[in-house]
């Protein structure tokens, strides 16, 4: 039987290597332009402009000549007949604005301006606030789930915190991600990326109880072998499915990337790392950590650390 858990420690670390890469990204972004992510102006607000065309345009089109000007976050919605744009973007000096409208002129003809103000941010710091209380909310809600659903096991409480573990490990991975895309390639945080996060929030925590839902089955039908064997051969038994399951969903985001519209590739690169990181956890992370956990290994190392500040 091939020995997962018995290999714990290399999972622990590379999981370590990768918040901490996350972490050093927030931490650059932080003193570069004040905030752990670049904000977009669903954060900061903007200009709305609406120019109708006498022509029919499409979203990417318009957006490409925004692009082309370093207004890489503008967003273009277009009317059913592809004649009118609604184009929501950073504010403009009236020199930009000047220079982006002939370039739009040159490439798609003369246009009406139906409409130009400046806008308040769609998302604010209310909003970004709740969305972190009903993280921690659902957090506390998984826990008190699994105690109640795992009491006839030893150390429920366990399991529920090594599921939150993964949970928390998923969204500092994918933050982690975007925070150092945003310094590659200039990402910056909209709405999608909150959808996102809360989609992998949903994702993380299930294939975690599905193994430990087969965990809790084996105890008690194999009372004779050390915990450790149990929860590797419950981890093997559920592997299949678990890989199934995300595989499906991971095909879908990777379709999306390469034939998805370009809005849409910043809000599937972040729900695929963050469902790679939900499968990589849910097997190599939270099945680990309650081994660990179980086994004493935390004890041995912390009374190991505790010695040698003593001896030093």
């Amino acid at each position: 039987m091939f020995d997962i858990v018995g290999k714990r420690k290399w999972y622990f670390i590379l999981s370590g290597v990768l918040i901490s890469l996350g972490i050093i990204a927030m931490i650059i972004s932080l003193t570069q332009v004040g905030t752990i992510f670049r904000l977009s102006i669903d954060f900061t607000g903007g200009t709305l402009w609406e120019l109708r065309f006498p022509q029919p345009v499409t979203p990417a089109e318009v957006r490409q000549v925004f692009v082309d000007q370093g207004y890489s976050d503008t967003t273009v919605q277009t009317t059913t007949d592809g004649y009118t744009a609604l184009i929501r973007c950073k504010p403009l000096e009236p020199e930009v604005k000047t220079q982006i409208a002939q370039a739009l002129f040159a490439k798609f003809g003369q246009a009406e301006e139906l409409r130009y103000e400046l806008v308040g941010p769609t998302i604010g710091a209310i909003v970004t606030r709740t969305a972190f209380i009903a993280t921690v909310a659902a957090a506390i809600v998984i826990l008190v789930f699994i105690i109640l659903a795992f009491r006839r096991v030893p150390n429920a409480f366990r399991y529920g915190v090594c599921a939150i573990a993964a949970m928390v490990h998923d969204v500092l991975v994918a933050s982690g991600f975007f925070a150092l895309m945003g310094l590659i390639a200039g990402w910056e945080v909209d709405a999608l990326f909150l959808t996102a996060i809360l989609t992998v929030i949903g994702f993380s925590v299930q294939d975690t109880i599905v193994v430990f839902d087969r965990i809790r089955e084996n105890i008690p039908k194999r009372r004779g072998e050390p915990f450790e064997v149990v929860v590797n051969r419950s981890l093997l038994e559920t592997l299949h499915r678990s890989l199934a399951t995300q595989l499906n969903a991971i095909f879908v985001l990777i379709a999306i990337l390469l034939f998805g519209g370009q809005t849409m590739k910043q809000f599937a690169s972040v729900l695929l790392v963050g469902m790679v990181s939900g499968t990589y956890s849910s097997i190599f992370n939270a099945v680990p950590l309650l081994v660990s956990w179980e086994q004493g290994d935390f004890g041995r190392l912390f009374r190991r650390l505790t010695g040698r500040r003593a001896t030093a």
